[in-house]
């Protein structure tokens, strides 16, 4: 019995040599990655910080974004790397974002409307706009909704409505 259990012990030892460098190798990739991701997300903020607060959201959110996806990457590698088959985890990655962006559809485009309005500035907080048959003074623009304040009814408007409808916006008496 002893001598089962001593060959179990030596074969144990082996393996976990053996399997060493490539756990090694896994941890150091997953930390380059990890450390790329953070420097990435770094420098696309400072780069938001030099303009106004609403494109520095903008960064933000770029900046998060591409350091998930940049650890994932790293994550995959590593398990590659450990001699793990990734291509059913990169499968399952692939069908879960479809299935994703087609459930997020109408979210997913708010969002990246709201990042070309706060990009672009069609109009300002303060401007008193008229999209579709809603009008008011716009109160807050974020990456969802525009509030508008239309006297004694208040506006929440998708963002893709506000990217892809007209927008008449009254001018300023300055402005004439």
């Amino acid at each position: 019995m002893s001598k089962i259990i001593n060959e179990i012990f030596t074969h144990t030892i082996e393996e976990i040599v053996l399997f060493s460098p490539k756990l090694f190798v896994s941890v150091i990739i997953f930390l380059i990655f990890w450390a790329a991701a953070w420097v990435f997300k770094k420098i696309i903020v400072k780069l938001g910080l030099k303009t106004d607060n609403d494109k520095a959201k903008i960064f933000n959110l770029i900046g998060s974004a591409l350091k998930t996806i940049i650890i994932i990457t790293g994550l995959i590698t590593a398990l590659g790397t450990l001699g793990v088959d990734v291509t059913a985890l990169v499968a399952g990655l692939g069908l879960t974002g479809f299935a994703l962006g087609f459930a997020l559809k109408d979210a997913l485009s708010n969002l990246l409307a709201g990042v070309l309005i706060l990009f672009y500035h069609p109009f300002r907080c303060g401007d008193r706009i008229k999209i579709g048959g809603c009008e008011g003074v716009v109160m807050d623009m974020n990456l969802r909704y525009t509030k508008l304040d239309g006297g004694d009814t208040e506006f929440l408007i998708p963002n893709s409505t506000c990217f892809t409808n007209w927008i008449a916006k009254r001018k300023n008496i300055e402005e004439k």
